[in-house]
This record gives C-alpha cells, sequence and structure tokens, in this order.
C-alpha cells in the first residue's frame, strides 16, 4: 500500500511541476518577485497536502514564531526532499536558494525554478563558487530576500552526519544578517533515493535567529552545526502515527 500510495503522489508531484513550470518558464521572468514567491508557496501548500491526503505524510513545527518576515539566512537540515517541498511552503514568499547548477537543466523542473533566480553554483568551481554565494546573497538579502540553504550539500540519511560547508556562515559574516537554523526528521518517512513516503508526522523545529554581529564565520557554523544536530537527534528516529497538531 505503501508503494501504490507514492507512486500516486508521484503523478500529481510531476503533474503540479508541469503545470507550474510551463507558464512560469514562459512568462515568470516578467513577474515580480512577491507574486512569483506567492505562485511558489502555492505549489508547496499544495504538494503538503497531496502528501496528507495521498501518503497520510503530515507535519509539525516547534518555534514557528521564530520565521522572520524580514530577511535572514536559513540554514536547513538536508534529510529528504520532503524539506525542499515544505521550505517553499513555510518561509516568507520572497526567498531564494543556493543550489547546484545541474537541477536548472532538468526538464520542466529547472524550467520553473529558473525564474526565482536561485544562486545556481558549480561545486567544483572552488572559490569562484564561494564569491558567487557571497556576492549573489548579499544582493538578494539587500534587496529584501532571505537566502535558504543546506550546509551540508547533499541529503543525508538520518543517524548519519556531514560536515557542515561554510558558505552560509561566510554569508552571514560578511552580510551581518541573522541566521534561523531548522532541524527536522524527514529522512525517517521520506528517505533519500527511495521513493517510498511512509505515514507519519514529520518534526519541524525553527531555531531562534542567530545573531551574527562580531562573530566569525567558524563560530557562526559550529553553533549552527551544533544546535540543528542536537535537535535532530532529540527528534523521534522512527516512524510515528501521531496526529498532527
Amino acid at each position: 500500500m505503501v508503494a501504490v500510495r507514492s507512486s500516486l503522489y508521484l503523478v500529481f508531484l510531476f503533474a503540479t511541476i508541469f503545470l507550474w513550470s510551463l507558464p512560469l518558464s514562459l512568462i515568470g521572468w516578467l513577474l515580480p518577485q512577491g507574486i512569483l514567491g506567492r505562485i511558489g508557496r502555492l505549489w508547496g501548500r499544495l504538494n503538503l497536502r497531496a502528501l496528507a491526503r495521498i501518503c497520510g505524510l503530515s507535519y509539525r513545527i516547534a518555534g514557528a514564531d521564530h520565521l522572520r518576515h524580514e530577511p535572514c539566512i536559513v540554514l536547513c537540515k538536508h534529510q529528504s526532499a520532503w524539506e525542499t517541498i515544505a521550505l517553499r511552503a513555510l518561509l516568507s514568499p520572497e526567498h531564494t536558494w543556493v543550489l547546484k547548477r545541474e537541477l536548472l537543466w532538468i526538464p520542466f523542473f529547472g524550467w520553473g525554478i529558473a525564474p526565482f533566480r536561485p544562486i545556481a553554483i558549480d561545486r567544483k568551481a572552488g572559490r569562484r563558487a564561494m564569491r558567487q554565494v557571497l556576492e549573489d546573497g548579499i544582493r538578494a538579502l539587500t534587496h529584501g530576500r532571505t537566502v535558504v540553504i543546506f550546509p551540508e550539500g547533499t541529503r543525508v540519511a538520518p543517524g548519519q552526519r556531514r560536515r557542515y560547508g561554510l558558505g552560509g556562515a561566510l554569508l552571514a559574516e560578511r552580510s551581518g544578517f541573522p541566521v534561523i537554523p531548522i532541524a527536522h526528521n524527514a529522512g525517517v518517512f521520506w528517505r533519500r533515493r527511495d521513493l517510498r513516503k511512509y505515514p507519519g508526522v514529520v518534526d519541524v523545529v525553527i531555531g531562534a535567529p542567530l545573531r551574527t554581529e562580531g562573530l566569525a564565520a567558524t563560530e557562526i557554523n559550529r553553533q549552527v552545526e551544533e544546535w540543528i544536530e542536537t535537535t535532530v537527534a532529540s527528534l523521534p528516529g522512527e516512524r510515528s502515527l501521531t496526529p498532527a497538531r
């Protein structure tokens, strides 16, 4: 039954990507970022509802009051594809992502996200990629957009750890904008490289804003990693069917 429901949701997901990406690829570049962001948020919310209806996978949030309407840098745990959908729905409409440029080459999906003007980097570019994150990130923040970064750089299975990249912390140090850390256990229900979505409740914990003025990037990174990993370790590591509040 899990496989059947997961397949049905996958069809739904691809359908929404197709329906959203075609018009966005044609006229998305002409839309103000605020309107474009609301369209993206609608897509995210629609998919979260579909996950709950089709797969029985819902979520609950602790610390939602920490989400800011002012621009900030969001550093989020990366376990699953779930958070890439959820953050689009949960964050303020005007935000941008740091992502690998290859994602823009994916038919329909890449066409749909390109008008959002993500910070698409070449991971192999080293210092040039870091410079792009800093320059484009500061530009986005000063124009009122939140910047979303997965500091691990790739999805990491529950119970495992990967070194946090310094890009988000350097952006915070150079820009002076606050950091909001986000922890969750989505990988328990939607595993990396697995199309199955198990029923249950994803716990999302949003940390208090970290003021970065006067802090070195290494210290920012250390505090964020310690908070995220400690919080993730405190979340259920097994699937729970407790209804979301």
